[in-house]
């Protein structure tokens, strides 16, 4: 960290201290919630799914092959494979905004081109499965099929229109890495270094899976349920025998010191968002700076502003994976539009504040302005649409 960084924050925290009105009920209950809100992500996500997926990124980093990440993901690839391969592959890891993080940042610094790493980056956290089947069934089928399209749609647009706006920037990041020799002989076959693969996300997925929302929820979601924690063990047993038996020392030391790295990275503006989006929304039904009944009466009917306000709102409040179903519930039955609740279904899952501060450490601040800009875009313009159509 450099020292003008150090003396700013330092300042800061002067400056907080000294000009904060904390013997203002408000602020001093908004305080509570950015502290209650870093407690819950530490006990319901980090051990269960942000660690998994930083140990995930970092044998991303270390294990595959950099030509194998230029073939698919990279910025010369087959774009019907790689948008393909990366608008759906939130159908396999059930991820928030924030876990898909070090994923994303694994594959980026990996040589992946930066259309299909912001495709992957969007539907990460959209396209999961369980959550769609949710919408459809609590907030109605015609919710969870346009949440599901719209999620798909606007993965390969951003990611297209990503790589069309940067297409010289990823073009000489591409050229300077294109060339880059392959890994040596690690002595592992390919379907080896697939099941560990496998067997890593299957760890984040089950150590994940949350508890059915519904009394309703079928028989199979609640027995995985569970048995998670069961699979999850018998999981971790066979990850550590493929590592004693498939990989050298240096390489389990290699991942170890990766994994550490994208942590130190990725950590610090995670905490630091988290507190700023508790302190500025609270958590769901709990008021805090910005009061819950102002953002609800914003966002009644089919305007574009109130279209527009969802969007914005949604991309800067953090949802913990299906969180936001009961939360959209309550607020339709607060009077939301449907339109509204759409545009928000589709920027609220995959953009959040801590997840813009981590993204522009990983790409910088004029892609992640465009990224940003371009899913709150789109989900206004569909959530219009769809208040219309239903309407």
């Amino acid at each position: 960290m450099k020292e003008r960084t150090k003396l700013l924050i330092i300042l800061l925290t002067f400056l907080a201290a000294y000009y904060v009105p904390w013997a203002d009920p408000t602020v001093r209950q908004s305080g509570f919630e950015a502290f209650m809100m870093l407690q819950e992500y530490a006990r319901e996500h980090v051990l269960t799914c942000l660690v998994p997926a930083f140990f995930i990124a970092g044998a991303i980093a270390v294990f595959v092959s950099q030509a194998s990440v230029l073939k698919y993901f990279g910025a010369t690839a087959s774009k019907i494979l790689s948008y393909s391969v990366a608008s759906v592959s939130g159908t396999i890891l059930a991820v928030c905004s924030c876990t898909v993080l070090p994923l994303f940042a694994g594959i980026y610094t990996r040589g992946a081109g930066i259309g299909p790493a912001t495709a992957f980056l969007y539907s990460g956290p959209a396209i999961n499965v369980l959550a769609i089947v949710l919408t459809a069934r609590i907030l109605g089928w015609e919710m969870g099929l346009a949440r599901a399209i719209g999620a798909i749609i606007f993965a390969v647009l951003t990611g297209l229109l990503m790589a069309l706006f940067f297409r010289k920037e990823d073009a000489s990041r591409t050229a300077g890495q294109m060339y880059l020799p392959d890994e040596a002989e690690k002595g592992r076959t390919l379907t080896q270094d697939g099941m560990f693969m496998l067997v890593i996300v299957l760890i984040l997925g089950f150590a994940a899976f949350a508890k059915p929302l519904s009394q309703g929820s079928s028989g199979l979601w609640s027995a995985i349920f569970l048995a998670k924690w069961y699979i999850t063990a018998g999981l971790l047993i066979i990850l550590a025998l493929m590592l004693k038996n498939w990989f050298r020392k240096e390489e389990r030391v290699n991942w170890v010191q990766s994994t550490w790295g994208f942590m130190k990275q990725i950590f610090p503006l995670l905490g630091a968002g988290v507190l700023a989006a508790g302190f500025m929304l609270g958590r769901p039904g709990h008021s805090a700076l910005i009061p819950e009944h102002y953002i609800q009466s914003l966002v009644g009917g089919n305007s574009v502003w109130a279209n527009l306000f969802a969007s914005i709102s949604g991309a800067l409040m953090y949802f913990a994976t299906l969180t936001e179903v009961p939360i959209l519930q309550g607020l339709l039955g607060a009077g939301m539009g449907k339109g509204p609740a759409l545009a928000l279904l589709l920027a609220g899952p995959a953009l959040s504040l801590p997840n813009m501060l981590v993204i522009r450490g990983v790409i910088g601040t004029k892609k992640t302005v465009v990224y940003i800009s371009l899913v709150v875009v789109m989900a206004t313009i569909t959530g219009i649409i769809f208040g219309l159509i239903t309407g």
